[in-house]
């Protein structure tokens, strides 16, 4: 988190929204307020605002919209400070920018800042195989991103138009998670760091769901661990959240199907177009094969499927682009660990090219009724992510040096401190 004292700009816009962001010596102010694409940020919807975190590069406070400031001034002085709290009022009286003002940041604002990043880990973390990027554990970073959430209540409020206020939700939700997660706490031998951490998290699982009224025998078999207090058993941790239905790596070689390779290469793996758990984030998970089939020009497309993809159900498509003609969608359906389709595509090279030119083929894959479309950011953006996952797992398999770290967002979450520690039989 940056340093208190650094410059905290305030500034309404045109329709009455007020931006609060950070500044620095380091940064000009455009540097800081730069959005970059969508899976390298994280984002909260909270009271009167929406929050928003670069995950890439050094931490810093969030920008924030905010769009009703009444409702926004209950948790700005406690994550941006006193001074910052009154600048957006004068600024939503006044109209206009106010003076830049010294950020006072509060505990609030690690606690926030954490739970961003468990929102965005829920659904951009790259978890591949061919990568090396474990995934990380659901039901562990759900109880976890549940514990933040009631760490965080004064970011919300009781208006309903705040999606990310879902405390009951996520118990609910991941409550098989509940059972293993108390049996690791008690695990020996085990860092004392993360039995405390541990410790942290189902206590503020089980005082949530007390004051939302939840019961159920995990939700009591939890009580009574903490009353009882660690009662120390030899567990190992990765046996706790093993996964059954193992995943090994099929995809790469074309399937063989008869006919001349006219030519074959690597799609664009694109996040965006798709929902979390379908396809491997690994860039070169998405290769294609056109081939000639008398008169016929056949393209099969395989896609190396995510350990959790569903295996029925909403089915992925590649669309498929020939020398920058119109796309063609190829339907893809699930077998084991990869998705598979093919088709009967013109792959003919364009008028003013020697028909012995090779195809330029462009396939990315989507599903259809979710696809937002290409945005910015490319491969450069997803190394970035990857990049900054490995650095997290490698962080998390060291101790920490205080406990103090767990209230920054750079500290593991359980999931990744699982992730880095365990031994998988799926990675």
């Amino acid at each position: 988190m940056a340093q208190n004292g650094s410059l905290i700009h305030v500034a309404q816009g045109a329709d009455g929204t007020i931006r609060v962001a950070a500044s620095s010596p380091v940064f000009t102010h455009d540097d800081v307020d730069a959005p970059g694409p969508d899976f390298a940020r994280s984002v909260l919807d909270v009271a009167g605002a929406v929050l928003v975190w670069p995950i890439l590069g050094e931490p810093r406070p969030p920008v924030a919209e905010v769009h009703d400031v009444g409702r926004a001034l209950q948790w700005l002085w406690a994550v941006y400070g006193e001074p910052t709290a009154a600048a957006v009022h004068a600024c939503a009286a006044g109209g206009g920018e106010v003076s830049p003002v010294p950020a006072d940041l509060g505990a609030l604002a690690g606690a926030a800042a954490r739970l961003g990043f468990a929102h965005w880990a829920a659904r951009w973390w790259p978890a591949s195989y061919t990568d090396g990027i474990p995934v990380l554990e659901p039901d562990v970073l759900g109880l976890e991103s549940a514990a933040l959430t009631h760490q965080c209540q004064q970011l919300f409020d009781d208006f309903g138009d705040q999606p990310d206020d879902c405390v009951p939700e996520l118990i609910e939700e991941h409550r098989a998670g509940l059972g293993p997660l108390i049996q690791w706490w008690r695990s020996a031998p085990q860092p004392a760091d993360t039995a405390r951490h541990l410790e942290n998290v189902l206590r503020l699982i089980d005082d949530a769901a007390d004051g939302a009224g939840l019961d159920g025998p995990a939700l009591r078999e939890l009580r009574s661990a903490l009353e009882r207090g660690l009662v120390r058993t030899p567990v190992d941790a990765g046996t706790l959240f093993a996964r059954r239905d193992g995943y090994a790596l099929a995809a790469g070689d074309a399937p063989v199907s008869g006919g001349r390779v006219v030519a074959r290469g690597s799609g664009t793996n694109d996040w965006r177009r798709y929902p979390p758990g379908f396809v491997d984030a690994a860039e070169d998970s998405v290769s294609w094969t056109a081939r000639a089939l008398g008169a016929r020009r056949h393209i099969e497309v395989e896609v190396v499927a995510h350990v959790a993809a569903p295996v029925a159900g909403a089915l992925l498509v590649a669309e498929v682009q020939v020398n920058g003609g119109p796309p063609s969608r190829v339907p893809l359906a699930r077998r084991d660990d990869v998705w598979t389709g093919r088709a009967d595509l013109d792959l003919s090279p364009h008028l003013d090219l020697p028909a012995t030119t090779p195809p330029h083929v462009d396939v990315v894959v989507l599903l259809p009724g979710f696809d937002p479309g290409a945005g910015p950011g490319g491969r450069a953006d997803r190394d970035a992510v990857r990049a900054l996952a490995r650095r997290r797992l490698a962080a998390a398999a060291q101790p920490l040096t205080s406990d103090d770290a767990y209230h920054t967002v750079s500290a593991p979450f359980l999931a990744e401190t699982l992730a880095a520690t365990a031994t998988r039989e799926d990675y």
